[in-house]
């Protein structure tokens, strides 16, 4: 019974995880140093965000990933 109920689960959270999309990525700017890199998330407290979103790493193409 347990095995069937966790892979039910495991079956769940791989559907929803085939539908979800990528996250933006953008550039952000250190208030210490000006500093600036392309990041998906903040990397820490003194950085704000700069630019974006981006669909890529490289934060060169503009616009929301599909």
């Amino acid at each position: 019974m347990k095995q069937k109920v966790a892979a039910i689960i495991v079956l769940a959270s791989m559907a929803i995880a085939a539908f979800a999309s990528e996250a933006s990525w953008y550039k952000w700017k250190s208030r210490v140093d000006g500093s600036v890199v392309c990041m998906q998330v903040s990397p820490g407290p003194v950085w704000v965000r700069f630019r974006g979103p981006y669909k890529d790493a490289q934060c060169t193409k503009p616009g929301d990933p599909q």
